[in-house]
Order: structure tokens, then C-alpha cells, then sequence
């Protein structure tokens, strides 16, 4: 039997205003909606990410504009931006940086990589060999990279966004498990509809280069972060997504069922979007909408259950149907 969720609704209620959260967050979405066509899904949960201090991987065939919507959402944001090409022949030092000697001290200093900036654009990550990969994960994991032994703290804003091209085997090196769970998000980029395809090509015609507005910057993202910290969950939510989670390690079609990790992406990414809908309260939507670009790369499917032609969205939204949901 479903239990009611609170039905507290009001600012009063839960001590927190939130609007600041919605209208800086519609600013945003609209401005990088003046260079991207469509994906509206797409950009909002990109900046719940960020609201949520992690990352998103972002797969597509080629020509779906991955890599400028990346670079427009930092620039929108009023944050650094940096992008790395990953090649098969790209050294982890390629990322993190060096110990450099400066001829004119007669020592040895650090030169930072581009995995120092706001925005890192890690374009096709899954083109370099795993040791570069792992270059990455103490930066996405912990908030830090490690250069000939000394520890440099990333920005306070840091998010990687990254693309890998799924129609390509030869040349790749798949993404490890450890380094799949580092993403908060992965979001598949479909065709453009109809009218989205003739609005591309009509902004082609025009000739003209949109130039978007800096919308916000570093220092007031932190400020909606904590804003955004302060949402209100309730038990029963916290309960709700246990129930979805433990499902995950139960059901028969999954060979490796979510980890804890993916409970506490579910906590906070709901409270981003609950906040940037404008509550400051969690409902059970926030959980349901938010269950398929939380677990679809962390969920692994039994080989019979892919023979049968099952994917691991069609497994999400089954086990959501049959979790109890509170209203």
C-alpha cells in the first residue's frame, strides 16, 4: 500500500525560498536555447548536474552538436572552459599537467593541464586507452588531482562533460564500471524531430553567429548549491528510492544492480530539480523523472535478458511501475 507523501507545500513550511533557483535556471536554459535547437530535457538535467556538483557523459552519433552545447552552457554560466580531444595517444599528463623546468629559475614548476577550469569538454573519451581514462577519476571522484606527487584542489565549480560516439567499436576502449559510476548522468542524444532539423538549417541560412549573454557565474552557482542543500526530503522519499534501488539488486533480467553511490545521486538530483522547478520540497516526480539518466550506465543486464532484445531503460521503467510510489 502507497504512503502518503508530506503535504507541506508552502516556503513557510520548509524555511527556504527557492525562486532565485527557478528564475536564474530559466535565464539559463533559455540563453543556451538560443544556440542549441530542442533538448530541452537534455539542458535542464545538464544544469542539475552542475547544481549537484557532478558530471554528465553524453552519448550520440556524430553531428548532434554535443560539444557546442557543452561550450555554450560554460560560457552562459560565466565559467572557464577547457576542452581536451582524446586520442589514442594521449598521456595522462596530457590532462593533469607537469612538473616543467623554467630555464630562467633554474627549477622545476608545475604546469597545470586542462582538466583545471570550471567546464572540461572530455570530447570522445572512450578514443584513448584506459591509463588515460583513469587520469580523470581522481578529479571526478574526489575534487583533486595529484601532479609527481603533490595534490591540487579542482575549482570550486568543476564539472566534466563528456561525449563518446556510440556507433564506433574499432579504435575505442569502452568506459570501466569505476569510471562509469563517476557520472551522475549519461544522456542520449537523439535525432532532432522534424521541425527541429528545418529550424538547424534555417539559422544556417541566416549567416549570423549567435553570441549568447553570461547569465550568472561561479560565485552565485555555489550560493544556489547551498540554496539547493537545503531542500526539504522527506522520509518516505528516502524510502522511495531505497525501494527502487534495492529492486535493482534484485531483479532477475539485472547481473549488477546499483550501488550506493546511485541512492545519494538520486537524493541530491532531486533537490536540484526540485529547486529549479521551484519547490523546496522533493515529491516522488522528482525521483521517477530523474531514475533513467541516474541508472542507465549503472545497471548491468544478464546476457539472456539482451538476447531477448531487453535494454536497460525498458528494465528502469518496469521496475518503476512496480514500485509502490507515495502520493
Amino acid at each position: 500500500m502507497a504512503t502518503e507523501a508530506p503535504q507541506k507545500s508552502s516556503e513557510e513550511s520548509f524555511g527556504i525560498d527557492v525562486s532565485a533557483v527557478r528564475e536564474i535556471a530559466q535565464d539559463v536554459l533559455s540563453e543556451v536555447s538560443r544556440v542549441i535547437v530542442g533538448y530541452g530535457d537534455i539542458l535542464q538535467n545538464l544544469f542539475i548536474a552542475v547544481l549537484a556538483n557532478g558530471h554528465c557523459l553524453l552519448e550520440g552519433v556524430p553531428g548532434l552538436a554535443k560539444s557546442v552545447m557543452a561550450k555554450t552552457f560554460a560560457k552562459v554560466l560565466g565559467a572557464s572552459f577547457k576542452r581536451i580531444q582524446f586520442v589514442p595517444d594521449l598521456l595522462p599528463a596530457d590532462i593533469t599537467g607537469a612538473m616543467v623546468y623554467n630555464n630562467k629559475t633554474g627549477e622545476f614548476e608545475v604546469r597545470k593541464g586542462p582538466i583545471f577550469a570550471n567546464f572540461v569538454l572530455a570530447d570522445e573519451l572512450n578514443r584513448t586507452a584506459p591509463k588515460t581514462q583513469a587520469a580523470m577519476l581522481e578529479a571526478m571522484g574526489e575534487k583533486q588531482t595529484t601532479i609527481e606527487g603533490q595534490t591540487f584542489p579542482m575549482e570550486n565549480i568543476f564539472t566534466v562533460m563528456a561525449t563518446q560516439n556510440p556507433i564506433e567499436q574499432e579504435g575505442t576502449y569502452p568506459l570501466p564500471e569505476a569510471q562509469l559510476d563517476r557520472f551522475l548522468f549519461k544522456l542520449w542524444l537523439d535525432y532532432p524531430d522534424e521541425s527541429g532539423e528545418v529550424e538547424i538549417m534555417r539559422r544556417q541560412l541566416s549567416g549570423r553567429k549567435i553570441d549568447v549573454d553570461i547569465i550568472t557565474d561561479p560565485e552565485e552557482l555555489l550560493e544556489l548549491r547551498d540554496l539547493v542543500d537545503q531542500v526539504y526530503v522527506d522520509q518516505i522519499i528516502l524510502q522511495y528510492i531505497r525501494d527502487i534501488i534495492h529492486k535493482t539488486r534484485t531483479d532477475p533480467q539485472i547481473l549488477m544492480g546499483a550501488g550506493p553511490r546511485a541512492s545519494l545521486v538520486l537524493m541530491k538530483c532531486s533537490k536540484a530539480r526540485a529547486a529549479l522547478l521551484g519547490r523546496n520540497y522533493v515529491t516522488p516526480d522528482d525521483i521517477r523523472d530523474l531514475c533513467i539518466p541516474a541508472l542507465n550506465h549503472r545497471l548491468m543486464l544478464k546476457a539472456e535478458a539482451e538476447l531477448e532484445g531487453v535494454n536497460v531503460v525498458a528494465v528502469i521503467n518496469r521496475i518503476l511501475d512496480e514500485t509502490p510510489c507515495p502520493l
